[in-house]
């Protein structure tokens, strides 16, 4: 019997999985949804957004949802995901509802961003068309006045 797969899912801050003897990995590329099993040739690929799938040691099935990462099987046996971010679970409707309410926390903190973004735009924009109306305190002239000097030099 062959031996098992050594996982290693990580992020630079953490090592969400050290699995030395997962029996399977499945995980999808933009190409589609694939598995690795011991003895896998080499192999490289980026992973979008999804869920990386595994068979523990004990056969339970593990989940791990990515942002994104890249994934590298090398010696057969070794598999390696590097990722920005990952959620780890063992009920993969308890790791969906957590994605969403992460996923619904990340949209609203984007959109106060923009409203934030738009507040501060709007706000240099009323800044700039105060300094360029003419007639009011604090505004330049225009066009600029050349100032002259007692004997009708201009400078």
């Amino acid at each position: 019997m062959k031996a098992g797969l050594h996982l290693n899912i990580s992020t630079p801050t953490v090592i969400l999985v050290e699995e030395p003897a997962a029996q399977s990995v499945r995980a999808e590329d933009e190409s589609g949804g694939f598995g690795i099993l011991p003895g896998h040739t080499e192999f490289l690929t980026a992973l979008p957004a999804s869920v990386v799938r595994w068979r523990d040691g004990d056969g339970r099935l593990r989940f791990c949802a990515l942002r994104a990462g890249l994934m590298t099987v090398s010696g057969g046996n070794r598999v390696s995901i590097a990722c920005r971010e990952g959620i780890l679970g063992d009920d993969l409707a308890a790791l969906e509802a957590e994605v969403a309410k992460l996923r619904a926390a990340e949209r609203d903190a984007d959109r106060r961003a923009r409203v934030e973004h738009m507040r501060l735009h709007a706000s240099a924009v009323r800044q700039i068309i105060r300094y360029l109306r003419p007639g009011q305190a604090g505004a330049l002239d225009h066009p600029p006045r050349i100032a002259e000097s007692g004997d009708g030099a201009r400078s």
